[in-house]
């Protein structure tokens, strides 16, 4: 077999593994006890480069052809799947940090979460006045941080485009405490912490 005929067949196989659907949930590790709560670990996916470049893929797919002039997500989880999907949609990313972290003048924010209270922040020139601004994070709970991005967002003068998730857990509500002035989507969805 010469060179070439190695290529054509590689080829042939990287097709058949990518015709295959990944299943997103199959991959997330459910962890009974981690302080307190069900801990839905994404590391597993993450680790899996087809799991990785599945869940962007889907993701851009939602977004692709919508009007989106930045996307912010929330450190540090967020800026796992928000930096790549920014690249795949080809607009910019902007960072929300712990308090401290950002070295520019800041908008500082402080919110209730389900452990404690956080303070974050955004550069107050991240954002210019009417960009359309979407919100991806890894995991929608309780809606609390989300609630908090998009207060920042619509303060520096964004338009909130969109609200995405790779994870959704149902069973706490979140979507609800958010309203239905966004749209929200995620691509994996938990209705009960027993769910697998």
């Amino acid at each position: 077999m010469n060179k070439t005929d190695k290529s054509v067949k590689n080829l042939k196989v990287d097709k058949k593994v990518n015709s295959e659907k990944i299943n997103l949930k199959q991959n997330i590790r459910r962890i009974p006890e981690f302080k307190g709560v069900v801990f839905w670990d994404i590391t597993t996916l993450l680790k899996d480069p087809a799991c990785f470049k599945e869940t962007i893929k889907q993701l851009a797919d939602h977004y692709r052809g919508k009007k989106i002039d930045v996307i912010v997500s929330n450190e540090a989880r967020g800026f796992i799947i928000g930096a790549p999907l920014a690249l795949e949609l080809g607009v910019g990313f902007v960072p929300i940090r712990k308090k401290g972290k950002l070295p520019y003048k800041c908008l500082d924010y402080t919110y209730k979460t389900e452990y404690s209270t956080d303070s974050i922040q955004i550069h107050e020139d991240a954002i210019t006045k009417g960009q359309n601004v979407l919100i991806i994070d890894d995991l929608l709970a309780t809606g609390g941080t989300v609630k908090a991005n998009i207060e920042m967002v619509e303060k520096l003068g964004g338009k909130v485009a969109g609200l995405g998730f790779l994870i959704e857990l149902e069973y706490l509500s979140g979507r609800k405490a958010l309203g239905d002035k966004c749209e929200v989507f995620s691509l994996v969805n938990y209705k009960t912490p027993a769910d697998v």
